[in-house]
């Protein structure tokens, strides 16, 4: 019997002896890493074959596996933080990471809310924090090979543990800054552990270097507690030929809540996956996306809400707006488990093309196995309304102003979702920046 030979990549080919390499230099247990990495291996870079990758082939974007990025230097961290925008004028606690690694020089760490926790992942994993236990807290995130190579290869990153009835009130800023001038990669991971009843408030802003082909893979875990609050905002403006992936999985207890929303803006790929599992019983869920896109990108949204608790409410609404030859692509899936009656989901992905070069991609889908829900998904895609140009160009706005405030307006849907007051005026603006960009 002839024996079958897989092919590999050169990327692949890499990342395999990359690994080999660095897997002792890494903090804490390396039983993790070697399983997560192992399967990784068999699965290797996920291509058009693979359903949930259909649209956007990481195998093809990826032709090569950049070199983990080293530690920045203080004056090179201080200077890729001076050009870093997002959430710069909100007010927050930040921590900041320069190349994947944390700079506590450029961060707030003696000036985090009181009585949060906050335990850098180096320490926790060298030390062996009890908190670590609940990484992964979404078990189809297991199945995933760019969650799994993110476990294999996360170099550093936070723990954040908010006490039982603690309500914060000022915010975090999880700030990621890339620099250099050759391709390098880096993976972080953040666990976010909310105890029962406790609100907490957390800003993500991902940016790097314009004409350098990194490659950023980032995960945030999040743990909520019974009748706990998580308020994110994630913003992607990674450097234009950066190939982008992120990962957010979120375990909701009883009568827990989530508000997530990215905005996006930045790579020639991304791939933002988002995996919710209701494991409690009343949870709710808000999910928005807002992706911008120009000529060559690619922005992929991915989302599975798995209802696994009586009662669970989730709306998640995407809207994208593409430009020149770009690409958009959402891949929603709702699944409502037996034990999980009156279930209310609410899904759609709208898109707005700016030119006849663009193309869409939309895949939503239910299953159900529970009989006392309310469910249903929607998608659209669509140009301007010429009407409404034309009402607005008849007042006086030149064409392209007259576009920007439609498209002001389209993306304003997702963005409202954000309950912060400085974070949804900072998306604003970076909505604003992209169309001045455009012109």
């Amino acid at each position: 019997m002839a024996e079958i030979t897989t092919l590999r990549t050169a990327a692949e080919t890499a990342l395999s002896k990359l690994f080999e390499v660095r897997r002792m230099k890494l903090p804490g247990s390396g039983i993790a890493r070697e399983e997560a990495f192992r399967f990784f291996e068999a699965a290797g870079l996920p291509h058009r074959r693979v359903e949930a990758f259909k649209y956007s082939d990481l195998r093809a974007a990826l032709r090569e596996a950049a070199p983990p990025a080293e530690a920045p230097t203080p004056e090179a961290a201080r200077t890729a933080v001076m050009k870093a925008e997002g959430f710069a004028t909100v007010e927050a606690a930040r921590l900041t990471f320069v190349n994947g690694h944390l700079v506590p020089a450029l961060s707030d760490l003696g000036a985090m809310p009181e009585g949060v926790e906050v335990v850098p992942l180096v320490e926790a994993l060298t030390k062996g924090h009890a908190l670590t236990a609940l990484f992964t807290p979404v078990a189809q995130a297991r199945e995933n090979p760019i969650y799994q190579l993110n476990t294999a290869f996360m170099a550093d990153g936070v723990l954040i543990r908010v006490p039982a009835g603690l309500k914060v009130e000022r915010p975090v800023h999880l700030r990621f800054v890339g620099t250099g001038t050759e391709a390098f990669s880096t993976a972080t991971r953040t666990l976010v552990v909310l105890e029962e009843g406790a609100e907490f408030t957390l800003f993500e802003s991902h940016e790097g270097p314009a004409g350098v082909a990194y490659q950023p893979n980032d995960a945030l875990d999040a743990v909520i507690g019974d009748g706990a609050v998580l308020r994110h905002t994630r913003l992607n403006r990674e450097g234009r030929d950066a190939v982008a992936l992120s990962t957010i999985s979120v375990k909701l207890g009883a009568k827990a809540h989530v508000e997530t929303v990215n905005v996006a803006a930045g790579a020639v790929f991304s791939r933002h996956q988002i995996n919710l599992l209701f494991a409690g019983d009343d949870a709710t869920a808000t999910v928005n996306g807002a992706t911008m896109l120009g000529d060559g990108q690619l922005g992929d949204s991915t989302l599975l809400a798995d209802h696994a608790a009586v009662g669970g409410v989730s709306r998640e609404q995407f809207k994208t707006v593409i430009d020149g030859d770009a690409t958009g692509v959402f891949q929603g899936k709702i699944i409502v488990q037996q034990i999980a009656q009156k279930t209310d989901g609410k899904m759609k992905s709208d898109c707005l093309l700016l030119t006849d070069e663009g193309q869409m991609m939309n895949k939503p889908e239910l299953e159900i196995f529970a009989d006392d829900v309310a469910c249903g998904h929607g998608a659209t895609c669509g140009a301007l309304n010429d009407d409404l140009l034309f009402y607005l160009m008849a007042r006086g706005l030149p064409r392209v102003q007259a576009e920007g405030l439609l498209v002001q307006a389209f993306l304003g849907e997702a963005i409202e979702a954000i309950t912060h007051e400085g974070a949804r005026e900072a998306m604003i603006a970076i909505v604003e920046n992209w169309l001045a960009a455009r012109r």
